[in-house]
């Protein structure tokens, strides 16, 4: 275990006074389990004396919070018990550390443990309005480089705006001003008066539970790694979707999920009648009709799901997965999300449908793809990350796809499994 130093802890409160209200948040914002969600950034050093100087990364962050001044704020509840958030200033956390290990100690920067401790712990025990709903982490290693680590209540943002966020305050670091703020109206996502649900939501139903009566393990065995899929192992496989007559052209996400699920039946030993169901984080801005602006703040994201026999996913082609992904996701337009808003909104408690461990273990999964969004932009005046990533994965059975930090067309999946599925889910992802 590497040795950790804080050598300061200070809270960042807005440069100036920002209004004092309450923010009302959507069904989607309550449907976000209760956690700061962790992503861990590495720079390499270039040198610069005045390498992330603290001072100028605690400034540029008062003056973002500025315009982002939920961000500084704390959750409590409204007379009938629904979340909001307190906008009122309480600040951010910025911890400063320093640790006797390099850059190079975190390999290829897998999820660990290890890697989690360079974000803030968060004590929780005084309630939902004790706690900030931002944490952050400048480490410095003993190589030169450092890590920005950031913890964000999932509650309050989901990883588009979390990103707008941390960039914009990059940006105002290098000396830029904000060129695009945040949209704050959390109302244009209100259900419909009265609600009316179309259609039926399987994607909140309870998944599918393992046919065999051997009770589930606990999380105490989850191992995580990250595997790297290059460009070329990309194109074979979308090669083999062309197989059996199929012309049917399928996104990168849409065959690598394909392989993905494929590849967790076989590595769990699911029976061929196991059913098993993929969860897939959806961004729903521009589904939605008219879109959302891009700069929407807070959380946007539905459950697209499908759900197949483990084995007709391993004896079929891979583009029979691909297809079932396909239309899954082409489900998901304006008609079925306002749907889902009208549905949640006459749900009694909403908690119980909140994701979790049970949502993704074995025989399900989650496949989250953060390849479009901006990960590699945070550049604080000193240069861009080498990498981007979670900073852990909570549930077995999670992956999350990651674009390469050099744009080089290859990907990265980050992934938790039960540590006596791991290997052999390696050994069939990489064979293609």
């Amino acid at each position: 275990m590497i040795k950790m130093k804080v050598k300061e802890t200070t809270m960042v409160k807005p440069w100036e006074e920002t209004p004092g209200e309450a923010l009302w948040m959507s069904v989607l914002d309550h449907m976000m389990p209760s956690f700061h969600m962790p992503s861990v950034y590495f720079y390499r050093p270039t040198g610069a004396d005045n390498f992330f100087n603290s001072n100028s990364l605690k400034q540029a962050l008062a003056k973002i919070l500025v315009p982002f001044y939920p961000m500084a704020g704390r959750l409590c509840r409204d007379h009938n018990g629904r979340l909001q958030i307190n906008c009122n200033a309480e600040g951010v956390l910025f911890v400063e550390a320093e640790t006797d290990a390099v850059i190079d100690d975190f390999g290829d920067f897998a999820p660990t443990p290890e890697q989690k401790r360079l974000i803030p712990a968060v004590d929780v025990s005084g309630g939902i309005s004790s706690y900030p709903l931002l944490v952050l982490q400048v480490t410095y290693f003993k190589c030169g480089g450092l890590s920005l680590g950031v913890g964000m209540e999932h509650h309050v943002a989901d990883g588009a705006s979390g990103l707008h966020f941390v960039n914009s305050w990059s940006d105002m670091a290098r000396g830029f001003n904000l060129t695009i703020p945040p949209f704050l109206d959390r109302t244009l996502l209100l259900p419909r008066d009265p609600p009316c649900p179309t259609f039926d939501h399987i994607e909140y139903q309870p998944p599918p539970t393992m046919k065999n009566t051997k009770p589930q393990t606990t999380s105490d065995n989850i191992a995580v790694a990250i595997f790297k899929i290059t460009k070329e192992q990309l194109n074979t496989l979308k090669a083999k979707s062309k197989e059996d007559g199929n012309s049917t052209y399928y996104s990168s996400y849409e065959i690598l999920a394909a392989h993905i699920w494929k590849c967790k039946c076989k590595a769990r030993g699911l029976p061929d009648d196991q059913e098993t169901q993929l969860y897939i984080a959806t961004d729903g801005r521009s589904r939605l009709e008219p879109p959302l602006p891009p700069v929407f703040f807070g959380n946007v994201i539905f459950s697209t799901t499908v759900i197949a026999l483990a084995g007709e996913l391993q004896s079929k082609p891979i583009w029979y997965a691909a297809s079932k992904i396909r239309e899954s996701l082409l489900r998901m337009d304006n008609n079925y999300l306002r749907s889902t808003i009208d549905y949640l909104e006459l749900q009694p408690d909403l908690s119980v449908l909140v994701r979790g461990a049970h949502t993704f273990r074995c025989p399900n999964l989650g496949i989250t793809s953060w390849v479009r969004l901006p990960l590699y932009e945070a550049d604080f005046g000193w240069g861009r990350p080498i990498f981007m990533g979670p900073g852990g994965i909570l549930f077995e059975g999670l992956s999350y796809i990651l674009p390469s930090s050099v744009n080089n067309g290859s990907l990265s999946l980050a992934i938790g499994l039960k540590q006596e599925h791991m290997k052999k889910f390696e050994k069939w992802l990489y064979e293609i």
